[in-house]
């Protein structure tokens, strides 16, 4: 039998980007925005319904390695200012972790500061905090890029 545990973990991320808070929304709340830098653009793997009760999914992974599927779905949604997620990912077929994520926008001067929080509960070792702390972090990278 697997040896099963649980690893909770709360992180929180903030970036300002040149973009005012509208703009920065959108590239979170329109499918062909944010598969940009967050999905693949021509995958047909990468779903968006974004609305409060709707779902957002992707999977992907390297040639030949393991497939990482996100499941997620939309729990409040207040435009230009807030969005809350909750999400699970999986590699093949183990559920890795579990999070409830909050990503905020609020004006800047003449930008936006996007404040990302993610509570999780990461399953069994197969990934960590600090693990998805590092990948969310070069998504909102991705995200400035595309800004």
């Amino acid at each position: 039998m697997t040896a099963r545990s649980s690893h909770h973990a709360t992180f929180a991320i903030e970036r300002t980007y040149p973009a005012p808070p509208a703009r920065v929304f959108a590239a979170w709340s329109s499918h062909e925005a944010k598969a940009q830098w967050f999905g693949a653009p021509n995958s047909s793997a990468y779903q968006l319904d974004f609305r409060v009760g709707g779902r957002e999914a992707n999977a992907g992974g390297p040639p030949g390695g393991p497939v990482y599927t996100y499941d997620a779905e939309y729990l409040d949604i207040v435009p230009d200012a807030r969005i809350v997620y909750a999400y699970a990912m999986s590699c093949d077929a183990d559920r890795i972790s579990a999070s409830v994520t909050t990503v905020e926008f609020v004006p800047d001067g003449d930008g936006s500061k996007l404040t990302y929080t993610e509570q999780g509960v990461y399953l069994d070792g197969h990934d960590t905090p600090e693990i998805r702390e590092g990948g969310t972090r070069e998504l909102l990278d991705q995200l400035g890029k595309v800004l």
